[in-house]
């Protein structure tokens, strides 16, 4: 690097990491002072959040994808994405941001309780103040102790709710001295009995956290267990199991748990944090601190799992989620969020995200090399790499899997309704010999398409400064051997930190839900039967698709994909249509079975799922046509969409027991020239999701440019 040139980064990958590092270098602020370019395999941006336009302008995603209220860091992304956007001269295609990000305040759970019949349980959660990425209130924090108050005072709603004729007040000391006599009268025989007594304890309680100077352990110690001990004694003298407000118990029963186990286990003082559990299995925790086996097979234990993909090598009999980081995920999402508990997408994620977040990058000069498939990260040759050691990147090898006619930038995107989209094939005629690839089916995002027009080497001076490694965990094994074989850090994270494949399906039906019987709002449901556990009704994509005779209402299917025994080989090229087959049959599986639990409606007097609901884009119905004969019965299925994500770059990355200590930093040293982002790397939120990513490429922006600063990142608490 000559001084005063800019610094070149090269970013690989284009999902929400490296997106969000992007993001924050390319920022008007930096002057231009780093020329970004991203090398991305296949045409599209989105990594695990990819979506595409299919026939009819249909959206056909990865999965089912929702953002969560507490998403401070991507919210805001987002927000200033979408006002730069529109100030610009160029104007925007995509209207404001709260057209794109729709409130969802409805979530159901389903629960079968010994029954053989699904017994639905749903909630309606208030709007919280502010909105995700607003600016925070000065010296608002997110603290163990703030996050416990709130869950007492949820305690003391539920309770309340149940025995109305309890105090809403109870007494509380306003100093130190006077709360501690307090609590000793408590344990002493309090002034009340029953729910009053445990609603007056859960007001001492909340006052200590707040008020007691810390350490404070053994009179705190002592208070929660006795609270915990009177409570669950209530509880168990008033409800059976089959006692129409069981789910209340079960509730209570769980936040006593985190309650009672955050001051046995001194998480409030512990410089660790949650981290200090993390070794557990989040049940295992629960148990020990007093939950019943019926709360932590409750629905609201499954969800959190389901939600989480947390199926060890996706199986479901293997579930496993560190209780450090479930413990933090349900805090923020119950007691963090702002605004709602859950937002939707207007449209697919990579229309509502990776398409504005691509036109924004393009017109700050990010360029996009599309077609260049990652196979090697080179470092330097030498022995093992020890604990404070430096090393770099030297050089990075692609294989180049298509030319653009007249050696132009690809151009990835269409229109859908006037609005800017990605494809869910690329445009064969911008590519070189695009007829015979096409002829040729090539399936640029498959790693095992092993095929390429040429290949490509970056060397370091000459052709980049520095590199931000934006592909996922899975992928690490495959272009970073080097890596791998001298430095056993990196080695023991792609042991430990793991990865499991998942499935999906989406159905466009011809009947509304409440034609097809369902009951209640259209909410995010979880916790349902397996392996399609979670599902959506998305009946407000519809208007953004390009529906000649619109369809009803579309729904969205997701959940783990076991794992084969045996892994298979890179040379194994049939693989995923293996693996899309078996979600095809999985899938009609399911229809035959389960689905008639959730939409009578959609099952005829013998039983047989309606086929002919299906919305066929290829029929001559959808084109205004008379019914067409093609695809009758269970053939109908095939005109709708479903996928297996197996790829390395697209399998889910786990939060596993004992795992997250082995996850790296975007911040570690060890590569002078080369930082790493996504959900799978140290990032102060270590689960799969948006929020994790982002926040984990707003760190490798910090690595390069020292912007933006620490304390700016929300959620990241990290020394």
């Amino acid at each position: 690097m000559v001084v005063g040139e800019p610094v070149r980064v090269v970013i690989i990958g284009g999902g929400c990491g490296a997106m969000a590092a992007a993001y924050e270098l390319s920022r008007p602020e930096h002057n231009g002072r780093y020329a970004i370019t991203v090398y991305q395999q296949g045409w599209r941006l989105g990594g695990k959040g990819a979506s595409g336009r299919g026939p009819s302008g249909r959206v056909e995603e990865h999965g089912l994808h929702v953002w969560l209220g507490f998403y401070e860091n991507s919210f805001r992304m987002m927000r200033e994405c979408y006002a730069e956007l529109e100030a610009s001269r160029e104007g925007s295609p995509f209207g404001p941001w709260q057209d794109a990000f729709l409130p969802e305040r409805d979530v159901g759970l389903f629960s079968r309780s010994g029954s053989p019949d699904w017994r639905k349980w749903s909630a309606r959660f208030p709007p919280r103040p502010g909105l995700p990425g607003d600016p925070l209130p000065p010296g608002a924090t997110s603290s163990m102790a703030g996050y416990l108050q709130q869950a007492i005072a949820m305690l003391r709603t539920l309770i309340l709710d149940v025995d109305v004729s309890t105090p809403t007040e109870a007494p509380d000391g306003r100093r130190p001295a006077d709360l501690l006599e307090a609590m000793a009268g408590w344990l002493s025989g309090g002034t009340f009995t029953g729910a009053a007594l445990i609603v007056e304890g859960l007001a001492l309680l909340s006052s200590a956290l707040r008020i007691l100077p810390l350490p404070m352990e053994a009179p705190l110690v002592r208070f929660v267990e006795e609270l915990n001990i009177a409570t669950r004694s209530w509880l168990e003298e008033r409800w059976l199991a089959d006692h129409p407000k069981r789910h209340i118990w079960e509730i209570v029963d769980l936040v006593l748990a985190i309650v009672v186990g955050s001051v046995r286990f001194n998480l409030l003082r512990d410089p660790r944090g949650l981290e200090a559990i993390d070794h557990y299995e989040c049940r295992e925790w629960l148990r020990l601190n007093g939950a019943s086996e019926r709360a932590v097979r409750s629905p609201f234990v499954v969800g959190l799992y389901d939600l989480a993909l947390a199926y060890e090598d996706g199986d479901a009999s293997k579930p496993a989620l560190a209780a450090g980081q479930a413990i933090r995920g349900s805090l923020r999402m119950f007691f963090g969020y702002r605004g709602s508990l859950f937002w939707r997408l207007r449209a697919g994620m990579g229309d509502v995200v990776f398409a504005p977040l691509y036109e924004l990058l393009r017109r700050r000069g990010v360029r996009f090399q599309f077609f260049h498939k990652l196979t090697n990260v080179q470092i330097p040759s030498g022995p093992p790499i020890q604990p404070g050691d430096r090393s770099h990147v030297e050089a990075l090898e692609f294989d180049v899997q298509a030319e653009i006619h007249g050696n132009r930038d690809y151009d990835p995107l269409i229109n859908v309704g006037d609005r800017p989209c990605w494809p869910s094939q690329p445009d064969f005629e911008q590519l070189v010999d695009g007829d015979r690839l096409r002829r040729e089916q090539r399936d640029f995002e498959s790693h095992w398409d092993r095929t390429f027009t040429s290949r490509r080497r970056l060397e370091v001076k000459r052709d980049f400064d520095a590199v931000v490694l934006g592909v996922s965990v899975g992928a690490i094994p495959h272009v970073c051997p080097q890596i791998l074989a001298r430095d056993q850090r990196w080695a023991t994270m792609v042991e430990k930190v793991k990865t499991t494949a998942t499935q999906a399906f989406q159905l466009w039906l011809q009947e509304d839900l409440s034609q097809l019987g369902w009951q209640g709002p259209p909410y995010i449901v979880s916790a349902f039967d397996k392996p399609f556990d979670t599902w959506c009704d998305m009946a407000h994509v519809i208007p953004e698709e390009a529906w000649v005779r619109p369809p009803a209402t579309a729904l969205y299917f997701c959940g783990v994909l076991r794992d084969p025994p045996v892994p298979p080989a890179d040379t194994d090229a049939p693989y995923p249509h293996r693996r899309a087959e078996e979600v095809r049959e999985n899938a009609l599986a399911f229809l035959r079975n389960s689905g008639s639990a959730l939409w009578p409606g959609a099952y005829d007097a013998a039983g047989a799922f309606r086929w002919e609901l299906l919305a066929d884009p290829t029929a001559p119905e959808a084109a205004g046509g008379p019914p067409g004969e093609q695809n009758r019965g269970e053939q109908r299925f095939l005109s709708q969409y479903w996928r297996a994500n197996v790829n390395p770059t697209d399998r889910y990355v786990l939060a596993l027991p004992g795992s997250l200590k082995h996850r790296i930093s975007p911040l570690d040293p060890t590569y002078d020239n080369l930082t790493i982002a996504g959900d799978w790397t140290d990032c102060g939120f270590n689960e799969g999701c948006t929020e994790a990513a982002v926040i984990s490429g707003r760190l490798a922006a910090h690595a390069l440019s020292a912007s933006p600063s620490l304390a700016e990142i929300h959620g990241y608490d990290h020394p």
